[in-house]
């Protein structure tokens, strides 16, 4: 049986990989060697399909489920962040380094959508992050985690589709890539993203998996 470059890479034994950088993956997508709009992340430097579909389907499909919780969430977040000087995007890139550019489901983002015209939003404009994860829910809770947690990102939510749950982060520390905090939230529980005493939201878990 031939051996490829990836069971090389699983079993260590591969030459070393040189990723790609965030400026050269834009210059891709400039190019169109990329294309506008495709659901691809720039991971550890490696152009990653972003999962959307439910478990066991086909990777290239879109999870109605998951777009019903995306555009749910859009609406229970989007009031509250405009008046507090927040606004959402939502499935768009956010730039953590030079080699990671994921596009988390929904980015709260600091001031309004022309402070971005010339750049992606970066850990300091993100206070909070969501991920809805079907069958992605494993890479949502070890490597999205590590990424926004090294980055500083201050708050992470997993919306955990399988098991209706919402798993939040919070705490990053950037030395273990991990976050201190961690709390899992099911029906009957509130989420909550507190800005200051008198700047709270609480979403009902069992609204949002109803």
């Amino acid at each position: 049986m031939s051996t490829t470059l990836f069971d090389e890479v699983r079993s260590g034994t591969a030459p070393s990989l040189v990723p790609i950088t965030v400026e050269q993956f834009h210059l891709m997508i400039h190019n169109g060697i990329v294309l506008e709009g495709a659901p691809i992340e720039l991971i550890d430097g490696l152009m990653v399909r972003k999962d959307r579909s439910a478990r066991g389907e086909n990777l290239m499909t879109h999870n109605p489920r998951h777009a019903l919780l995306v555009s749910r969430l859009q609406r229970l977040l989007a009031s509250f962040c405009e008046s507090a000087g927040f606004y959402l995007r939502v499935q768009l890139p956010v730039t953590l380094n030079n080699i990671n550019a994921p596009e988390p489901d929904i980015a709260v983002v600091l001031g309004t959508e022309e402070d971005y015209a010339d750049r992606h939003p970066g850990p300091a404009d993100l206070p909070l992050v969501i991920e809805v994860g079907d069958s992605s829910v494993g890479t949502d809770r070890s490597t999205k985690q590590r990424l926004y947690a090294t980055a500083g990102v201050a708050q992470y939510w997993l919306i955990n589709l399988p098991e209706s749950q919402v798993e939040v982060y919070e705490q990053p520390d950037s030395t273990s890539g991990k976050y201190a905090q961690q709390t899992i939230l099911k029906s009957g529980q509130a989420v909550a993203w507190n800005l200051s005493p008198t700047q709270q939201l609480e979403i009902n878990v069992t609204d949002l998996f109803r």
